[in-house]
């Protein structure tokens, strides 16, 4: 695969995931603190509603370690080589949460950097769609149950 065709791919994965990636953005935020959403397409989970993969949030206080970490596993290459640990950090110090995610998409033995600024919908939209879709597609004896609290 080329360089060009794995980028199209990333912006493709990305843009077919933004709610997902916006909403785990939000909610880690939310925790108290800024980061970074890890996603990994290496595990995708296969069901009703086609593939689903791993996203976590990692908060800016851990991220140091995280990266060390996994970055330095034999078998993950970071793609854009200018972008190390020290510049994903100031990444992270300085983005707009309100507008803006930093994600850490791995794929294969692969790792690649994205600095997401002015997001067609902002993390807290996206939180605020998959918050509603949740309550929307609850069986009706939930929603009732939920009423009466």
């Amino acid at each position: 695969m080329t360089e060009t065709n794995s980028q199209d791919w990333q912006h493709d994965f990305i843009a077919t995931n933004l709610l997902v990636i916006g909403y785990n953005a939000w909610v880690g935020y939310l925790s108290g603190d800024r980061g970074t959403v890890v996603c990994s397409t290496n595990t995708p989970t296969v069901g009703a509603f086609g593939e689903t993969f791993p996203a976590h949030f990692v908060p800016r206080r851990r991220l140091a370690t995280f990266l060390n970490a996994w970055l330095a596993a034999p078998d993950t290459v970071l793609r854009q080589k200018h972008f190390m640990n020290g510049y994903i950090l100031q990444v992270v110090d300085h983005y707009n949460p309100y507008k803006d995610v930093v994600l850490l998409l791995e794929y294969a033995n692969q790792a690649a950097f994205f600095n997401l600024t002015n997001l067609p919908i902002a993390p807290p939209k996206c939180y605020e769609i998959v918050c509603r879709g949740w309550t929307e597609f609850q069986p009706e004896d939930t929603k009732s149950k939920e009423r009466k609290r």
